[in-house]
């Protein structure tokens, strides 16, 4: 089986409201999945029905092989689910939560005891076992969460925004354990908010928008796609460009800054130049540019320009501030695209 997950055409409709409209994916087996969506956008309401809490209006999907319409009680036994709010009683101990857990599954007592005690040492939180929930931290409570989801040894574990709320050094500590149970076998459905987590962690990111899978594509390959990458121009080219500029008349000084464009110098959002001669007049003078938003100062002379998306007077505006002060460019470069940029330009928020 390759793929852990196949979706065909599923649609989930309320009313005159289309939650999730035609959705067509594939999920491959053993990977770390990212799922993105703004509020609303159906990513909820998919999860739901690839877990089998409700029915698609139409389409379907085979998840670990099984299809949710026709094989509901087998798809359950092969998933996992971490819900975002845990879900655990507090005044039952960590061990206790996940043994109502494994008998809810079924489990043989002769295995269960043994299961349970290979999953706490796993997370590290076996040293708590006997401890009531309610008096744990976040991180231990998503860490007996983890196990109680994955005592049934499901193939597939859905993870809905698991390091919410958590401190620093906890999220890293749940990251390697994502991590570690991805590598013996699990395929991850990870639902998150933080754009960094999913760049870290996933090798494959689907973002839906309004009912509709907006794009699915590994993170890089999203970054490639969505927003084109700027090169960067070698400081001999550089300074060959601005040399025309300066010796070329006006009417030829456009034709000059399109080829630049063709070059790759563009800014997406910020421009970082190595200048020489740097002064405090033309600081001030590109803070003052419209397509400026901020300037920031190094002590090396470089300054990165954050810029709005105007980029056809952005090069134009930048270079002539720079030829005024008589001051020369050694080197440009544009900052990679981040996955944050990629969602917001697919769903427009």
């Amino acid at each position: 089986m390759k793929y852990a997950i196949e979706t065909y055409d599923l649609t989930k409709i309320y009313g005159d409201f289309k939650a999730v409209d035609s959705l067509n994916m594939k999920i491959e087996k053993n990977s770390i999945f990212g799922f993105l969506g703004p509020n609303g956008a159906g990513k909820t309401t998919t999860i739901k029905m690839l877990t089998c809490l409700i029915p698609p209006t139409s389409g379907t999907a085979r998840v670990a092989g099984y299809d949710i319409l026709e094989n509901p009680d087998e798809v359950r036994q092969q998933i996992g689910m971490v819900p975002q709010k845990v879900s655990l009683y507090e005044d039952l101990t960590a061990r206790e939560n996940v043994e109502m857990c494994a008998d809810f599954y079924g489990m043989p007592e002769d295995l269960k005891e043994t299961r349970i005690d290979e999953l706490m040492e796993l997370v590290d939180i076996k040293y708590a076992a006997d401890k009531p929930v309610g008096q744990m931290s976040g991180g231990q409570q998503q860490k007996v969460s983890l196990v109680a989801s994955l005592i049934h040894q499901p193939d597939i574990l859905f993870l809905d925004e698991p390091t919410i709320g958590l401190d620093p050094t906890t999220k890293r500590v749940l990251w390697d354990l994502i991590e570690e149970l991805n590598s013996s076998g699990h395929t991850i459905i990870l639902c998150s908010h933080d754009m960094y987590e999913v760049e870290l962690l996933c090798d494959y990111v689907g973002i839906i928008n309004q009912g509709l899978l907006a794009a699915f594509d590994t993170p890089q390959g999203l970054k490639d796609t969505v927003i084109k990458e700027e090169e960067s121009l070698k400081a001999r080219e550089i300074g060959t460009i601005l040399d025309r500029i300066r010796e070329e008349t006006p009417e030829s000084e456009k034709e000059v800054i399109e080829e630049m464009k063709k070059s790759g110098t563009c800014a997406g959002k910020e421009l970082s130049m190595l200048i020489t001669d740097l002064s405090d007049e033309l600081i001030a003078e590109l803070e003052s540019l419209p397509v400026t938003l901020e300037v920031k100062r190094h002590h090396t002379g470089r300054i990165i320009l954050e810029l709005d998306e105007s980029c056809d007077t952005a090069i134009n505006d930048v270079l002539g501030a720079v030829i005024r002060n008589n001051a020369r460019i050694s080197s440009i470069s544009t900052r990679d695209p981040s996955l944050e940029d990629v969602f917001m330009k697919v769903t427009g928020r």
